[in-house]
């Protein structure tokens, strides 16, 4: 184990469920990625780059519920600004996105 975070710092990320309402190539990105649309009901709908192209089409990902931190401040990739960060398994270089097992409703709180 690398780095030890307090439980403090644990609660200060904002760990939220939303679906994915959109997603757009982006061939303006170094890796490969999709230019995700997220609803996250009462939070509002964000935007997020994601690298997750060598596992999930777009077909694939419209309408799928994913996890994601919502209180980064927001990142510029290329043209594309992001403003939360899906969250996921990194297994041999490919991103396997986390997902509530069963449907919940946007913006629900991950803990």
């Amino acid at each position: 184990m690398e780095k030890i975070v307090t439980f403090d710092d644990f609660t200060k990320v904002d760990f939220r469920v939303g679906t994915i309402t959109d997603v757009n190539d982006f061939p303006e990105a170094r890796n490969p990625a999709y230019q995700l649309t997220i609803d996250f009901g009462p939070l509002g709908v964000k935007k997020s780059s994601a690298q997750i192209t060598a596992l999930y089409t777009k077909e694939e990902l419209r309408n799928r519920q994913v996890v994601a931190v919502i209180n980064f401040p927001k990142k510029q990739v290329a043209k594309f600004m992001s403003e939360c960060l899906v969250v996921g398994v990194v297994e041999e270089n490919k991103v396997i996105l986390l997902h509530p097992e069963t449907k919940v409703p946007n913006g629900a709180t991950v803990r």
